[in-house]
């Protein structure tokens, strides 16, 4: 047999594949990231402070940094689940965001922690309920990005399970940051980048299932 014979042999009867759009799948994941920010902003959890803390120097820093940690790993994402692209500059690029990031939080000082103990500015307890918070908000794109990565074709499915966990986890901590009580930058850049790289792990872990590496 012919090697053209037995490609059109295989080929028999395969249904079309839908052509990778990057416009389309962005479209699609912002919706649902949109859906939920709705869904959990009409729980009535927002922290009672909000109109007040809104415009503070910390907040801004909060909001505007996990919104655009959040939006850069999902572009990059996404890219990565074409057959043609890839998350490792895409990995690097984040991961410096990020430094820069915790760099800035250096910088912010809300002026509700100062003078206090090293231990009650963690304050470890209520950091670990935060991080499983973010854990749990982080669920429904995790879900999506698993969905995604179905539909797409993604080359080294490694790289783009953690950059998806990583974009997962900086969603579902912008959510908890409307509700989330402390003010203090060092509680929130420890707890939070804990709750996001949990989420990166669970991530790298659970979405190449069904591939083979």
């Amino acid at each position: 047999m012919s090697h053209d014979s037995l490609i059109d042999q295989l080929a028999t009867g395969l249904p079309p594949v839908r052509r990778w759009s990057m416009a389309r799948e962005t479209g699609l994941l912002l919706g649902m990231a949109g859906a939920e920010l709705a869904i959990f902003l009409s729980l009535g959890v927002m922290r009672p402070d909000m109109g007040h803390m809104i415009a503070t120097p910390y907040m801004l820093w909060k909001l505007g940094s996990l919104a655009l940690l959040a939006t850069v790993a999902s572009i990059i994402a996404v890219r990565s689940l074409s057959p043609l692209g890839s998350a490792r500059r895409g990995l690097a690029l984040a991961g410096g965001l990020a430094a820069v990031v915790l760099a800035t939080a250096l910088m912010i000082d809300p002026g509700a922690a100062g003078g206090l103990p090293i231990g009650h500015r963690l304050s470890p307890l209520h950091g670990m309920g935060c991080a499983v918070a973010i854990i749990a908000l982080s669920l429904p794109m995790v879900g999506a990005m698993a969905w995604l990565m179905r539909r797409g074709a993604p080359v080294d499915t490694r790289r783009s399970a953690i950059i998806s966990g990583l974009a997962a986890g900086c969603w579902g901590a912008f959510l908890f940051s409307f509700c989330c009580p402390s003010d203090d930058p060092l509680y929130v850049a420890l707890w939070y980048m804990i709750g996001c790289a949990i989420v990166a792990a669970m991530a790298r872990w659970l979405l190449p299932k069904g591939y083979r590496l």
